[in-house]
């Protein structure tokens, strides 16, 4: 893994975003903003999953105005995710929003982002410009407002990474433009709360767009592959595109859309990070996949194991195997481990057995020495 790419940080609300803070989960809520009741009650779910930042829509005033009910009633900075009015943008800074997203591809009017700058800035709040492909401005309209039609804006046409030519205009071109047009107005500002997020559906255009950002500008980025689909094609997707940019050491905070619920993209977005050696917090579970030698239904026991592990915060390795082959190997090398066979199982702490115990109680017994690991580390530390 590459050395992770330095940049500016930031905060919104208490969250440190870019610098030498941890890459940050944020979700989105699937709740009419409008509907005060539901939409915490879904971040406070949220919250449980371990999420850092919140992002509600405001299609209108009357979320706008909720807005402030919600931030009241949560833990974590809510972030305005605005379109198309920049009003909307003034009356959640009213409401007392940790963060505005907007989106350059839909306001489009310098002055009118001028305004909500000033504003932003006064109150001392950072802006997400936040570049999608599916919401671009016109081919040659960047920062234009009128006389371009958003249903022939030429977008569509222009080449993606894997398909461009030497010196020919491509998508990637254009996002990074749109991103560079925003960022150019805050700064002229003398406004430098700036996170930048540039996503498409496409895996390659969003890793060589984020690339080239990366180049480009010194904030923070936020990461993610727009509308990426369910939680099994999604994730993979994700994993995929969010992966290869950690990889590379670029990307400060993370948001997995998925068409699921939200607290599926944190898990998700928790997995990607774990997976990299990113974050440390909760434990980690190594699982065999079963095949035809498992004396043991290890799959559910897998998914057990799983289910309970989701509230551990202690950064802790847990091994589920099922058969001979790589079972005491992979169990033994983990904090806690366990080996079935037939009728019976052995459980390992730190490479040693610690006991062997009947079919009938290996989950129990698994789960005792995962508990008896975590007050041993919880002490250490």
């Amino acid at each position: 893994m590459r050395q992770r790419r330095v940049s500016k940080a930031i905060h919104v609300g208490n969250v440190k975003i870019g610098g030498d803070a941890p890459i940050s989960v944020q979700s989105m809520t699937k709740t009419d903003t409008r509907d005060v009741a539901a939409t915490v009650a879904e971040i406070h779910g949220l919250e449980e999953e371990g999420c850092e930042l919140i992002r509600c829509a405001v299609p209108d005033m009357e979320a706008a105005r909720a807005l402030a009910e919600i931030k009241r009633r949560i833990s974590i900075p809510l972030i305005a995710d605005i379109h198309f009015h920049y009003q909307l943008a003034l009356e959640a800074l009213e409401s007392g929003v940790d963060c505005l997203r907007l989106n350059p591809g839909n306001i489009r009017d310098r002055e009118k982002v001028e305004t909500v700058v000033r504003e932003a800035k006064a109150r001392q709040v950072p802006i997400r410009i936040g570049v999608n492909f599916g919401s671009l401005p016109p081919v040659g309209g960047i920062g234009i407002t009128r006389g371009l039609s958003r249903h022939r804006d030429g977008v569509n046409m222009l080449p993606k990474a894997d398909e461009t030519g030497a010196g020919e205009y491509s998508i990637v071109d254009h996002m990074v433009q749109t991103g560079l047009w925003e960022i150019g107005i805050l700064e002229d500002l003398d406004f430098d709360l700036i996170k930048i997020s540039l996503k498409a559906f496409d895996v390659d255009t969003t890793i060589e767009t984020y690339r080239r950002m990366a180049r480009l500008a010194p904030y923070p980025l936020h990461l993610g592959i727009t509308e990426a689909g369910t939680a099994k094609s999604g994730s993979i997707r994700s994993a995929i595109g969010l992966g290869a940019l950690l990889y590379e050491g670029i990307g400060d905070t993370i948001r997995v859309s998925l068409s699921d619920e939200s607290r599926e993209e944190v898990y998700t977005g928790f997995e990607i990070l774990k997976a990299l050696g990113l974050r440390k917090e909760g434990a980690v579970m190594v699982a065999c996949p079963s095949c035809g030698r498992a004396d043991v239904d290890i799959r559910k026991l897998a998914n057990d194991v799983d289910g309970l592990l989701k509230s551990t915060k202690t950064p802790i390795k847990v091994a589920v195997m099922g058969c001979e082959v790589n079972g005491p190997g992979e169990a033994k090398d983990a904090d806690v481990g366990i080996a079935a066979g037939a009728g019976r199982a052995i459980i390992f702490r730190k490479g040693q057995k610690s006991r062997i115990v009947e079919e009938a109680d290996m989950l129990d017994a698994l789960m005792e020495e995962v508990r008896r690991a975590e007050a041993e580390i919880g002490a250490a530390g």
